[in-house]
Order: C-alpha cells, then structure tokens, then sequence
C-alpha cells in the first residue's frame, strides 16, 4: 500500500504493567488484563470500542503454557472479535505492535488493542534458551552464553576499552530509578558496583545483564478520527518495518547484521530520516546485554562502523546527551522477554506525547523503538513523533 493510501496511525492509548520477578499477585489473565486496562484507561475508551485484538509473546515453553492466546481472549475483551498472536522471538513485542499499527493503516479495523507479556516466573527461561548438543555447543547457558562471543568480536573488531559495557549498565539502571514500573530498582548502584560484579559470560558480567521479569505492556492504536478524540496528545507512527535473516549462514555478521541495517534504513526512509544521529530525539533500543548499546548504534546508523562505543563513552546516550538511549531504563532494567520489545515501542511514544513522567526527555519530538529477537535473526523497529506524518 502506496503512503498516501495508508491511514494515518496513532497510539492514543499506553499501559503497563509492574514488573517484578514474580507477580504472584495475579494470574497470567490478570496480568494481561492489568496492561490492557491501563491502556484503555489513558485512551479513555472502553472494551466495547476494540474491534480487534493483536497479542505477542516468546515462546511457550518459557512458561510450559501452550498457545494461551486460547483462553486469554476472555481476559482482554476478544470474545467474538478477531484476534491475532504474533511470533517473532525477543523482537515479539515489537513486531506485534507493527501488525497491529497495518491493519489501522489498512483501514481493516479503526481502533486496535495490542498487548505483549511474559510470565517467566513461571518456567526457566536460562535453561529454555540452553539447547542439547548436538543443536548447539554445550555448556552454552542461555542467551548469555550465545551473545558473548558476538561482544567479543565487536571489541576485537572495533578497540573498545572493556569498561564500555559497566558505563550502559550504571546509565541504564539510574535511569530506572526514574520509571515507577522498571523492575529492578537498584538505590545504591555505583560504577564500582558494575565493574566488581561476577563475570557470567566473557566480558559480561551480572550487573551488564538483563532481570528475568513477569510484566505485559498494551497499547490502543487508532485511526485519524479516533485520534481526534483521544483526551491526550497521541503519537502518531511515521515508520515501521521488521526483517528477518537465518541465523547461521556463510558471511553472517554478528556483530552488525544485514537485517537490522536493511530494517533500519527502511524505517528512516519512510520518517524522511536523512541524519538520525541529528533529527531523532530519544531512543528506546533493545540492549539485554550491555556491549549492545554501542553494536546497535552502529547498525542502526547512529555512529560510525567501529565508533558506537566513543559515542556511549562521551556521554552522549545519557538521558541529558544529545541521544539519551534507554531513558526508562532499558530492557537491563526490565525484561519479560514477549512484551520487552513493546516496552520499547510504548516508552518511545510516551516519550513524544510527553508522558514518560520522570524520565521525559525535554523536547522530544521524534523517537524510535526498537527491538530484536532469536539469534540476532528478527528486527523490527518504529519511528513515532509528536504530529501526524507529512504525505
């Protein structure tokens, strides 16, 4: 569909959950059920308003609850309406929020609710991700283990000092202390701290290193009218894309890959983004592992090949740089893993409705949400602002 087909898209409606490493307190409909009211709460609008429903999540066995989409429709209002579950790994979250903003965009329905989650308290999500040889080397625990390796190729490649990674841990864990819902509150946290934690996966140490979270963030996006009718500023969707590449294959780049370039640049494209670095505002990138604030700087465009970790050395992704990265606190600081990628999409369009409470960038106008899943396969982004796009 050509752009000047394409309805105008606004997200008019953001909830999420608390995070925390077990949310006992509720069940997983509840848990579901507690983003999407929030959502419907600061959309002002009410189940009956939903025309269709669009849910995410990794994979089943990190809870051992197959397809649970079945009996979460009660929950979230989807009985007799239709309703989509997307898969795409870690970048889920993400890529559920795009289906949904395609079929506003496409005029298939006016008004969405989507919503991703993840109960991981529920299962092991470490030994879920660990594989039995012969599917994988052995004594690779978890995600950890498989992105190690990658890390160490960026620092051979590019000469980062080794204390790149404890500078985006301490950044990102400050910031959380600013977002009411990040799971991990850490009052007394210290560069020192960072920097003598254990090292779990060469050079990633504990403190460089993602929580498991229970959490569900939920989203209400709508056409131009209902945006008219929202009781606050929306934000309004100016590029989306997601790509995918194997996982193994000759001339694989780990370190950068293809698909996270090619879907970056699609974004841009569409946003009428010619300088990123200069013309976007705030970014909510997908960083599980510290190194990976510098590595995707680099393929989303923002720096230089070999030059991301100068640009997080300098100071300039801190939330009062000139690109503060992750000012909720990342996805270091919060992580159910099938709504970890909406998390970034929905902190980005906070960001430019100017509702992001403590952690507000000053300003923001333009902001990107990103996310990435499997092994560095699965890319899906989106570029919202503060106004609707130019046709």
């Amino acid at each position: 569909m050509s752009a000047t087909h394409r309805e105008p898209v606004a997200v008019v409606g953001i909830g999420q959950t608390r995070h925390a490493a077990a949310r006992r307190d509720v069940s997983l409909a509840g848990l579901v059920r507690e983003a999407a009211l929030a959502a419907l709460t600061d959309a002002a609008l009410t189940w009956s308003d939903i025309e269709a429903v669009v849910i995410g999540k990794a994979p089943d066995f990190f809870e051992g609850v197959m397809m649970p989409e079945l009996y979460l429709a009660d929950a979230l209002g989807a009985v007799g309406k239709p309703m989509l579950r997307v898969h795409t790994a870690g970048s889920v979250g993400g890529s559920t929020a795009l289906v949904a903003a395609n079929l506003v965009a496409a005029r298939v329905h006016r008004t969405v609710l989507t919503l991703a989650f993840e109960k991981q308290s529920e299962s092991n999500a470490m030994w879920g991700l660990s594989l039995p040889v012969p599917f994988q080397q052995p004594l690779l625990a978890g995600a950890g283990g498989f992105f190690a390796p990658h890390v160490r190729a960026y620092i051979r490649r590019s000469g980062a000092p080794a204390t790149t990674g404890t500078l985006v841990a301490f950044k990102d864990r400050r910031n959380a202390l600013k977002n009411p819902y990040a799971h991990l509150h850490e009052h007394d946290i210290t560069l020192e701290k960072v920097r003598s934690s254990p090292m779990l996966w060469d050079p990633v140490r504990y403190s460089e290193t993602c929580p498991s979270s229970d959490g569900a963030c939920a989203m209400v996006l709508t056409d131009r009218a209902g945006a008219a009718r929202a009781p606050h500023p929306p934000a309004w969707l100016h590029g989306g894309a997601m790509r995918s590449e194997p996982t193994l294959f000759p001339g694989k780049d780990f370190v950068s890959p293809r698909a996270g370039r090619d879907c970056a640049a699609d974004v841009y494209r569409q946003a009428g983004i010619t300088d990123p670095r200069r013309e976007i505002d705030a970014v909510e990138m997908y960083v599980p592992f510290s190194w990976y604030e510098p590595m995707w700087l680099e393929n989303l465009g923002f720096a230089a090949e070999g030059e991301g970790w100068k640009l997080t050395e300098s100071g300039a992704t801190g939330a009062d740089g000139d690109l503060p990265v992750n000012p909720s606190g990342g996805v270091l600081s919060t992580n159910p893993i099938g709504a970890s990628g909406m998390l970034r999409f929905a902190e980005a369009a906070l960001q430019v409705r100017g509702m992001a409470g403590e952690h507000q960038i000053p300003g923001a106008r333009r902001a990107l949400g990103h996310a990435y899943g499997g092994g560095a396969q699965f890319f899906s982004m989106w570029l919202v602002g503060d106004a609707p796009p130019t046709a």
